[in-house]
């Protein structure tokens, strides 16, 4: 069950909403508790039972840690990210594994590839639970004292699938003092959930039933035309697709009195890669700065190469938590030498083009590395790199439509909008303001939006969510 199913938006959402704002405040945490249950059961129903169990084994590892001796701690604490980590290595890595040692083996040496199912949301929850362990650890918020409360920390649906990640430390008094019935919230909440829809629904799925097609063919039907209009609607589906599902979960967070934090800031207006990663993903990034590259030395180490190889492997590992696939090893290390060429030299000479073009040449370089994320296999990849620096700029007619020409012209227009900071700062006001005539705004386009989107899913059959397979 995705947000912008029909059965999550009629049948979920309104019991949900309807029976979490009717029971006594005392009861809204198990309330809660129980429906993110049922929302997770309803999408990976064999594996409920282990989530539960995994969840019952950690908190009271944790509970353990925090009160443990020092030495006994460090152990404690390993003990619970093993323990974390061997689920993910297991049902989202195994396979891998298993297949490349049986490419180095060789024919005749093989061992058999396991039928193993992916458990929805397992990266983005094993990363949660992680944070806990860690944030318990170094004393940085205190442990909590129910495990049912522990327990929705880590399965709250509106985050469990595919975020923002909540690290323990930034929802901790969340849990139990949080404003349970601001008109503002419920307002906000609302809107910020119904522009993630039609993010969602009106550009993403759009454009991604594109990027699908041409994606799908065969090398011969590629020209640089075709590819080049591929990757850009890929480009545009993935941002709306990840964003929209971010502001759907921040704007259902709201409804229920949680302040998630933010996941996107307009990252296709970025003018470096660093400044990309500020932008995209934002809750990976700072998890990803805080709990390895800091531990790994960040910016103290004593030589300049050891912080390049440490930003390097940050990326490379970021890469890998996104799929198995060395696809995505390779993405993760695009990036991460982008990174490092940014603090050598790409900086300094691309200041004389400009912001605007840095802003370019950063989304071409983004672009490009979509390519080997959305790729199946390297294979795969180097064939699309071909077409696309094929120069056979020949005619596309077959692939777009009207409809189609005005949705792509929507994504341009939004994702670049706020390059404009007098613009990024009007919008910004408007959202912040609880002004009685700025409270009915959102309302109408909140109500707006959702109409728009709930007839674009009563009338098409792609629906798909990007992020589902990690």
């Amino acid at each position: 069950m995705v947000f912008s199913s029909l059965v999550f938006l009629f049948v979920f959402l309104p019991f949900f909403l309807l029976g979490y704002h009717l029971i006594s405040d005392r009861y809204k945490n198990g309330f809660a508790l129980l429906a993110s249950l049922l929302f997770y059961f309803w999408g990976a129903p064999d594996f409920i039972l282990i989530a539960i169990a995994s969840i019952i084994v950690d908190y009271y590892l944790v509970y353990l840690i925090a009160l443990s001796s020092s030495t006994k701690r460090l152990v404690l604490l390993w003990v619970s990210i093993l323990f974390n980590l061997s689920f993910l290595l297991y049902y989202k890595y195994f396979n891998f594994f298993v297949d490349n040692l049986n490419e180095l083996l060789g024919e005749g040496n093989t061992y058999e590839i396991a039928t193993i199912i992916l458990p929805i949301g397992i990266s983005f929850f094993t990363f949660q639970k992680i944070s806990y362990s860690i944030d318990i650890y170094r004393k940085t918020a205190p442990p909590l004292k129910s495990l049912r409360d522990y327990a929705l920390y880590i399965m709250l649906f509106p985050q469990l699938i595919a975020g923002p990640i909540v690290r323990y430390n930034e929802i901790a008094d969340q849990l139990h003092h949080r404003k349970f019935s601001d008109y503002n919230d419920r307002i906000y909440g609302i809107y910020r959930f119904a522009i993630g829809l039609a993010k969602k629904v009106i550009i993403a799925n759009v454009l991604g039933e594109k990027a699908d097609l041409i994606f799908n063919l065969e090398a011969v039907d590629l020209n640089a035309s075709i590819a080049w209009l591929g990757i850009v609607c890929y480009t545009f589906q993935i941002y709306f697709d990840f964003s929209g599902y971010s502001d759907m979960a921040i704007g259902l967070g709201r409804l229920m009195g949680f302040k998630f934090p933010e996941n996107f800031n307009s990252p296709y207006v970025a003018q470096s890669i660093t400044e990309f990663w500020k932008r995209w993903h934002i809750t990976l990034g700072s998890w990803m700065r805080d709990y390895l590259y800091i531990p790994l030395g960040g910016n103290r180490v004593g030589s300049t190469g050891r912080l390049y190889l440490n930003l390097w492997v940050v990326f490379i590992i970021s890469g890998f938590w996104h799929g198995a696939s060395w696809n995505f090893v390779l993405w993760g290390a695009y990036h991460g030498v982008f990174l490092i060429f940014d603090r050598l030299f790409l900086n300094r000479f691309t200041k004389p083009i400009g912001k605007l073009g840095r802003v370019v040449l950063t989304f071409f370089l983004v672009m490009l590395g979509w390519v080997l994320f959305r790729s199946e296999n390297f294979a795969e990849a180097m064939t699309y790199y071909t077409a696309l620096f094929s120069f056979d700029f020949s005619s596309v007619h077959l692939f777009v439509s009207a409809k189609f020409y005005r949705v792509l012209a929507i994504a341009i227009l939004l994702s670049f909008l706020f390059l404009f900071n007098r613009i990024a700062g009007g919008y910004q006001r408007f959202v912040d303001s609880v002004s009685i005539s700025s409270q009915l705004s959102k309302t109408i386009v909140g109500v707006f939006l959702i109409s728009v989107s709930v007839a674009n899913l009563a009338g098409s059959g792609f629906n798909p969510f990007i992020y589902f397979r990690f």
